[in-house]
C-alpha cells in the first residue's frame, strides 16, 4: 500500500511540472512564429521588437488554454491557417516568455 501511495504521488508531482504544450517543439515553433513575421504586428503596437508584448503588466495570457485562444486570434490577424500541431509549437516557443506550467 505504501509503494502505491508513494507512486501516486510521485505521478502527481511529475503531472504538475509537466509543461504545458506536451506536443510542441519550439524550435519549429520559432520557424513559424518567423515564417509569419508575428513581431511586426508587435512591434507595431508597442515599439522595439515587440517582444515587450508577452511581459508587459496587462498581459492577456496566464495560462495555456489563454495562449492558445490568443494565438488562434493572432493567426487570423495575419491569415495563418494553423494546425492544432502549429499551435502547440507556437505555444512551446511563446512559454519561454510566459513560463506557463
Amino acid at each position: 500500500m505504501k509503494l502505491l501511495n508513494a507512486l501516486l504521488l510521485l505521478g502527481l508531482a511529475n503531472a504538475a511540472f509537466a509543461t504545458p504544450f506536451p506536443a510542441g517543439n519550439a524550435q519549429a515553433g520559432e520557424k513559424l512564429f518567423k515564417q509569419y513575421k508575428c513581431n511586426s504586428c508587435h512591434a507595431a503596437m508597442l515599439g522595439g521588437d515587440g517582444s515587450a508584448i508577452f511581459t508587459r503588466a496587462d498581459r492577456k495570457v496566464h495560462n495555456a488554454n489563454e495562449l492558445i485562444e490568443q494565438i488562434r486570434f493572432c493567426s487570423g490577424n495575419v491569415g495563418a491557417h494553423l494546425t492544432a500541431q502549429e499551435e502547440q509549437h507556437l505555444g512551446a516557443y511563446l512559454n519561454r516568455y510566459y513560463k506557463l506550467q
